[in-house]
């Protein structure tokens, strides 16, 4: 047998160690700690304390009200004009909180309410709209011919306008300047495309003489719009309602075209009266409108406003009394 076997032998037959069977218990102490409410407590005044930083607690004993000095606290613990400092700060801070929440809530109300404005048209309408916005964006430089385009098909409507309004809230709420800018005037531009394709003739020839002016030459701007009148209106001598142009009364000879279509035809009294008539509402608004005072950044805009709007009407006053006085 080996030396490890003997080994193993001896340790498995030798009697268990008395160690194993020794209770290690400790006594419990006799007495037990007590408070004296009898012994009379320290009292504290902050006037006489130390540098060392200590607290109070306040306790009532036997009828009175004591302070108990407690180790390791600041000195303004137990200032009553700190506690009541702190007291304010955490009720500005609640304030402070809702105010929070509440700004939160209405953001979060009013994006809700953007999302439902468009709930009430087809969902394959509101698809088309978007695509179809997404595109002018990405037409860039090429977004004027995008947008006459669109109009030629009759793919301007309301529903597009609502879809550029709803990114235009949006970006209004998320403080995008450069989106704003772009989205504003997109908006503004397919919906003068939309008023253009519904207007009478006569609006629509009033809005093209506006745009021929280059905001110099006014007497080159007449003289432009008196070409593009006489060339839109028909003529309106007797005459030439019995004899065609280019017809040989000597001969009875030559060319007899059809008369062309009553929608088609502009008439000049047509125009005289609708423009004057426009002249009259927009006079009577811009009566009832107060002159901008002050000059803070909302009145200095609305008093630029109201200078652009009347070089307009002047404008449109020299283009009335062209057509009064035009003859065809």
């Amino acid at each position: 047998m080996d030396a490890n076997s003997l080994l193993l032998r001896n340790l498995s037959t030798s009697p268990p160690s008395p160690l194993l069977f020794f209770n290690f218990t400790l006594p419990l102490p006799t007495s037990h700690c007590h408070f004296n409410s009898n012994k009379p407590l320290k009292q504290f005044n902050p006037a006489t304390a130390s540098g060392n930083s200590v607290a109070v607690v306040r306790r009532c004993v036997a009828g009175k009200e004591v302070e108990i000095i407690l180790e390791g606290m600041p000195n303004e613990y137990y200032d009553d004009e700190w506690q009541a400092q702190q007291k304010e700060k955490a009720k500005e801070l609640e304030r402070q909180r809702q105010l929070e929440d509440e700004e939160e809530e209405r953001k979060i109300e009013e994006y809700r309410e953007i999302g439902t404005r468009l709930k009430g048209y087809p969902q394959e309408d509101v698809s088309k709209a978007k695509k179809l916005i997404s595109s002018f964006i990405r037409a860039a430089e090429e977004v004027e011919e995008r947008i006459e385009e669109a109009a030629e098909k009759g793919e301007l409507n309301e529903l597009v306008l609502m879809v550029i309004w709803n990114r235009l809230d949006l970006a209004r709420r998320d403080e995008e300047k450069d989106v704003i800018r772009s989205l504003d005037l997109l908006y503004r531009r397919v919906e003068t495309e939309i008023l253009k394709r519904e207007a009478t003739p006569a609006m629509r020839l009033l809005n093209d003489l506006l745009n021929m002016h280059d905001g110099f030459n006014d007497e080159g701007w007449l003289k432009d719009c008196k070409k593009l009148m006489i060339a839109t209106f028909p003529r309106e001598d007797p005459f030439s309602i019995l004899v065609p142009t280019g017809f040989d009364i000597d001969k009875h000879e030559g060319p007899i075209r059809p008369p062309p279509d009553a929608e088609d035809v502009l008439l000049r009294v047509d125009f005289v009266r609708e423009v004057d008539e426009l002249l009259q509402e927009v006079r009577a608004e811009q009566n009832e409108e107060a002159d901008a005072q002050g000059l803070d950044p909302e009145s200095i805009a609305n008093k630029l406003k109201q200078q652009e709007k009347q070089r307009t009407i002047h404008k449109v006053e020299a283009l009335l009394e062209l057509a009064v006085n035009l003859k065809v």
